[in-house]
C-alpha cells in the first residue's frame, strides 16, 4: 500500500476514503460548494462530504467505478466532462502512483482549485519540485486506517494538498 508496507497493493489503488481522513478537510471548504470527484471509486468520499457539507452539485467519475451511480471516465483523457465548467473544486483521493498522480496535479490545478489526498512525504522530495508552485495549502491528516476491518493504520502520514495555478 505504501512505501514501507509489506501488504500487496490493491489494483488501481482503490482504497475507499474513510470519514477520519475527510474530517480535517471540512474546515477548509466553504459553507456551500460544488465539485467534481474524478477518482470516486465507490463514492465514499462523496458520502462523507454530503454528510458534513452543503454540496450544491457533485459530478462523480472513475476509470473503474465500483458502483453504478458513478460514471466511467478517465480523468486524464483529452476530453473533459462538460459538468466541470460548473463546479467550484476538484476533490479526490487519487492513486498515489506518481505516473498517475503527477499528471493529475498538473492537469487539475489548471482547471479548478483542487484538493488531493495523498502521502504527506511527497512534498519533501525532489519529484515534487515542479508542482510546488501550484501547492497553496497542506492539511495534515496523519495515518489513515484504509482497511476498515484491519487493526492497523497505514504506515504513511497523509495530507490534503490544495493546488491551483491562480
Amino acid at each position: 500500500m505504501g512505501k514501507r508496507s509489506s501488504f500487496e497493493r490493491v489494483e488501481r489503488d482503490f482504497y475507499p476514503t474513510p470519514m477520519a481522513a475527510v474530517l480535517p478537510l471540512i474546515p477548509h471548504l466553504p459553507r456551500v460548494f460544488s465539485y467534481w470527484e474524478p477518482c470516486a471509486g465507490d463514492g465514499a468520499l462523496n458520502d462523507h462530504l454530503q454528510s458534513k457539507c452543503h454540496v450544491t452539485y457533485e459530478s462523480l467519475s472513475d476509470i473503474e467505478p465500483q458502483v453504478d451511480s458513478i460514471r466511467r471516465f478517465d480523468a486524464l483523457s483529452p476530453n473533459l466532462p462538460s459538468s466541470l465548467t460548473s463546479v467550484d473544486y476538484i476533490i479526490t483521493n487519487p492513486p498515489w502512483d506518481r505516473k498517475i498522480l503527477h499528471p493529475m496535479i498538473e492537469r487539475f490545478s489548471k482547471l479548478r482549485p483542487t484538493w488531493l489526498l495523498f502521502d504527506a512525504d511527497w512534498m519533501h522530495t525532489k519529484q515534487s519540485a515542479p508542482f510546488m508552485p501550484y501547492l497553496r495549502k497542506v492539511v495534515s491528516v496523519g495515518r489513515v486506517k484504509w482497511i476498515p476491518d484491519s487493526k492497523m493504520t497505514g504506515k504513511d502520514n497523509c495530507a490534503w494538498h490544495f493546488f491551483t495555478d491562480k
